[in-house]
C-alpha cells in the first residue's frame, strides 16, 4: 500500500494521515466515524463503524492509528482498541482478550501484505491488523462475520473532507 502517505496540513482540521477504509457509498448500511484527538489538536486515530444490522449495532469497525497513538499501546493479551469499541457499541460487557496471533501473507495487487489474524476469547469477533507503509496500523474488527482476503481489495483512502468539521 505504498500509495499512502502522511498529509501535511497547516491547520489540523481532520486526520493528518490518509484513512484507509471502505468507501461509505459502497456500503449498504449506516456509517459512523470517530476521531481520537490529542491535546495539541492532532489526530491520534480514526475509526469507522459500519452498521449492516439496521441500527442494532455495528457489523464492523475499521481503525487507523498512527505511530505514537495511545490507543495502540495495549498489552499482548489485551484486545485491540477497535475490538473494545465494537463491544461497547454492541453493549456487550464481556471481557475479551487475545488468545493468539498468526501472520498471513496476502497479495494485494502487486504488493505483499502481511496480515496478523488476531484470535480472541470471544469467537464471534474476527479481527485482523496490518501495518501500512506510512506507519499507520489498520485494524478491522467484525462481529459474527469472518474477514476474508477479498475485503482488502475494497479498502481505499477516504477523502480528507470527510473528517473536517
Amino acid at each position: 500500500m505504498s500509495f499512502l502517505r502522511r498529509r501535511s496540513a497547516a491547520v489540523p482540521a481532520g486526520p493528518d494521515f490518509d484513512v484507509l477504509a471502505m468507501d461509505p457509498s459502497d456500503w449498504p448500511g449506516n456509517l459512523g466515524a470517530g476521531l481520537l484527538p490529542a491535546p495539541d489538536g492532532t489526530c491520534q486515530g480514526v475509526f469507522l463503524r459500519y452498521d449492516l444490522f439496521g441500527g442494532r449495532g455495528p457489523a464492523m469497525i475499521i481503525g487507523n492509528l498512527p505511530e505514537g497513538s495511545p490507543a495502540r499501546e495495549v498489552a499482548d493479551d489485551e484486545a485491540p482498541f477497535e475490538v473494545v469499541q465494537l463491544l461497547a457499541a454492541l453493549e456487550n460487557e464481556e471481557h475479551v482478550e487475545v488468545v493468539s496471533t498468526e501472520d498471513d501473507p496476502v497479495m494485494q495487487e502487486d504488493n505483499l501484505l502481511i496480515v496478523r489474524r488476531v484470535k480472541l476469547s470471544e469467537d464471534r469477533i474476527s479481527c485482523v491488523q496490518f501495518d501500512r507503509s506510512d506507519g499507520v496500523l489498520v485494524t478491522i474488527a467484525s462481529w459474527d462475520r469472518p474477514i476474508t482476503n477479498d475485503l482488502y481489495a475494497l479498502l481505499k483512502p477516504l477523502p480528507a473532507e470527510m473528517f473536517q468539521q
